[in-house]
């Protein structure tokens, strides 16, 4: 297993994805698994100010990042006949009005899980996690699990398991597992509420 971060380079530039990737080959003398994790953006902001800016980090790592990542590793990933699993977010298929950016470029990563799967099928399997509540800042625990229909907040555990879990359904593609606590079935609910 090969871990990455901010440090390994901005995978939303395509010279520093190839270099993350080559170095995971190397390190892992092959690639049969990639996560997508990265992200930035996720900071609460009126619609009316979100600038440039706001949109390119939003979307540099996520968007731009789990492309470039996965098209520089989709041929290591056909020689496995692999799996891609793309960490989105419930946001992604909500209307945040104060993460407009941040829900936008979850929403474009969703549709890279679909997209992807049809493109590097059959050999690559891609699906999607879509975390709701998990790991919420302190004192936020109470207000965030009664948004959930099980009345909790979830675990890096729970985001982890459903990982192995699509890593190992070899029938399932092109799809994405909510592990959101029954988040996304409760109406007029959103985080800045």
């Amino acid at each position: 297993m090969l871990a990455a971060g901010r440090a390994d380079g901005d995978v939303s530039r395509p010279s520093e994805a190839r270099a993350l990737v080559e170095r995971a080959v190397r390190e892992l003398d092959g690639l049969d698994l990639l996560v997508n994790a990265a992200a930035e953006g996720f900071a609460p902001k009126p619609a009316e100010e979100l600038d440039e800016r706001d949109w390119d980090v939003a979307f540099g790592a996520t968007a731009k990042g789990s492309f470039f990542v996965t098209q520089v590793a989709a041929s290591h990933l056909r020689a496995s006949k692999g799996c891609v699993v793309m960490i989105e977010d419930v946001a992604g298929y909500q209307p945040w009005p104060s993460f407009a950016a941040h829900s936008a470029a979850k929403a474009a990563q969703s549709m890279l899980t679909r997209v992807l799967a049809r493109a590097l099928a059959p050999e690559v399997r891609v699906c999607g996690v879509a975390p709701g509540p998990v790991a919420v800042e302190l004192g936020q625990e109470e207000r965030r699990a009664a948004e959930t229909l099980l009345g909790r907040v979830g675990s890096p555990e729970d985001v982890a398991a459903a990982v192995v879990y699509l890593a190992g359904a070899s029938f399932v593609t092109g799809t994405t597992l909510f592990v959101d606590g029954g988040r996304s079935l409760k109406s007029g609910v959103a985080p800045e509420a």
